[in-house]
C-alpha cells in the first residue's frame, strides 16, 4: 500500500545482528537461525537484502564487537548501510538505496528490538513504507537493571503494537518467519 509512487518492491533490512549486540540477546541463537532463513528466502527470491551496521562511541567500528555475528555472511552485491543513530535512515544512504530499488516494502529484522529496530520501523512508516516486523527475527539484551521489563516482554510487546501499526496509505504488521512472502500484495 506504501504512499512512496512506483514503489512495488520489498526488501528485506538486517538491521545490527553484531558480536556486541547480540552476544548477551534473548534467544540469540534462534533469532538468528530465522534470520538466516529469512536471507536465503529472499535471495532465492532475488529480493535485496540491506545490512545496517551500527558504530558509535562503545562500539567502535573495525572492532571484533562491532562486526556481523559469524553465523550471517553477508554476500559482496548486498548493500551495507553504516550508522552512527538509531534509525537506520538518519544521515545514511538507506533511502537512496531503497530508491534505487524500487521498494516500498521493508522487511525488518535484527536488534536491538527496543532501540535501533524500533526506531527504524517508525522512520520507516513516517517515510510512507510499509513495514512488517518479523515476530520471531528480532532481540534484545536485558535492561531490567535500568527500569525496562525482561525482553521477553519488550519483544511481545513490540510485536503486539506494531501489528496494528497504521498511517495514511501505509501500515505495519508482524508475521512469524514461516509465513513471510515477498510479494508485495502478500509481503507481511
Amino acid at each position: 500500500m506504501t504512499t512512496l509512487p512506483d514503489r512495488p518492491n520489498t526488501a528485506l533490512l538486517v538491521i545490527d545482528v553484531q558480536n556486541g549486540v547480540v552476544a548477551g540477546a534473548h534467544n540469540r541463537d534462534s533469532v538468528i537461525a530465522n534470520i538466516n532463513t529469512l536471507i536465503g528466502k529472499a535471495r532465492a527470491e532475488d529480493v535485496p537484502v540491506i545490512w545496517v551496521q551500527h558504530s558509535d562511541d562503545d562500539l567502535v567500528q573495525d572492532s571484533e564487537s562491532w562486526q556481523y555475528v559469524p553465523e550471517l555472511q553477508r554476500h559482496d552485491s548486498e548493500p551495507l548501510v553504516h550508522k552512527r543513530y538509531g534509525d537506520s535512515f538518519e544521515e545514511t544512504e538507506l533511502e537512496g538505496l531503497l530508491a534505487e530499488h524500487g521498494v516500498g516494502h521493508l522487511v525488518v529484522t535484527g536488534a536491538q528490538t527496543d532501540a535501533c529496530v524500533r526506531s527504524t520501523l517508525h522512520g520507516a512508516l513516517v517515510r510512507g513504507y510499509d513495514t512488517t516486523l518479523v515476530a520471531d527475527a528480532h532481540t534484545t539484551e536485558d535492561h531490567t537493571a535500568y527500569g525496562a521489563p525482561a525482553p521477553k516482554q519488550v519483544i511481545a510487546h513490540t510485536n503486539l503494537y506494531w501489528k496494528w501499526q497504521h498511517a495514511p496509505g501505509r501500515r505495519g504488521g508482524t508475521v512469524d518467519t514461516a509465513d513471510v512472502t515477498f510479494t508485495p500484495a502478500e509481503a507481511g
